[in-house]
């Protein structure tokens, strides 16, 4: 009952799409999209310095007002001295091979392309119920309150199509940021100025970041030595017994 109450806030051509939409979520929940090649993002943590370039040309394209960023640049620092990190973790939508906005989708609004893996979102189906913004493990949904509406990145589709990269990757100065193929991409052997091709190696998670066996995400890493997950800290020195008497 409560998915007909919003549902009824769409426009009449919208309600007339609503059951096909629900027909291809319910499809592809069940039997998830396997594309003809999916393409995905790596990101070099190493090399990044945070200017945030890639942030600000997303929002530009995207026309986003102040609030949601579907490219998000985290800094991460740690450590004592004199033994400090600081990286950054450069994140948006990782167009998962599972992903987990899409089954909660009350209208089928949120689908997988089929010819690239880009999860995509039919904004004219979206009634802002929010509860992709509440699956999705990374934080990919963002919610703008001007139009009451989920937006999120799309990888640039019009750009993708046109032979072109997203503009977060045209923008990045330092290179760090890249697409490609995510299967070349985790195992190493996509031509890119993102990673030193037979020196740097791809991993699929950095710390604190939710597991990848969750959704699939598609994106890889270049991880600074504190980033890592297999890396961890050193156990504090046990003090040797006092023998003396």
């Amino acid at each position: 009952m409560a998915e007909k109450k919003v549902i009824n806030k769409l426009g009449i051509d919208a309600k007339s799409r609503v059951k096909y939409a629900q027909d291809r979520r319910d499809a592809t929940t069940y039997e998830p999209v396997k594309p003809v090649q999916q393409w995905g993002f790596i990101h070099n943590n190493m090399d990044c310095i945070g200017c945030r370039a890639c942030e600000i040309a997303c929002k530009d394209k995207n026309g986003l007002p102040p609030g949601p960023r579907f490219r998000r640049v985290m800094y991460i620092e740690g450590g004592s001295f004199p033994d400090v990190f600081a990286y950054k973790v450069n994140m948006s939508c990782n167009h998962c091979a599972e992903p987990a906005c899409l089954p909660t989708c009350p209208t089928g609004a949120i689908w997988k392309r089929a010819d690239n893996g880009v999860v995509d979102i039919d904004s004219s189906l979206c009634i802002g119920c929010r509860r992709c913004e509440a699956a999705c493990p990374f934080g990919a949904p963002q919610y703008d309150p001007t139009d009451n509406t989920i937006k999120k990145c799309n990888m640039c589709i019009d750009e993708l199509e046109a032979g072109r990269k997203p503009y977060c990757v045209s923008a990045c100065m330092m290179r760090v940021l890249d697409i490609g193929p995510i299967d070349e991409l985790r195992a190493g052997t996509w031509e890119t100025k993102a990673m030193v091709s037979g020196k740097d190696t791809p991993v699929r998670q950095v710390q604190n970041m939710a597991s990848p066996d969750l959704t699939n995400p598609s994106i890889v890493f270049i991880a600074h030595p504190k980033g890592r997950v297999n890396s961890k800290p050193q156990p504090p020195e046990t003090p040797a017994p006092n023998k003396s008497s």
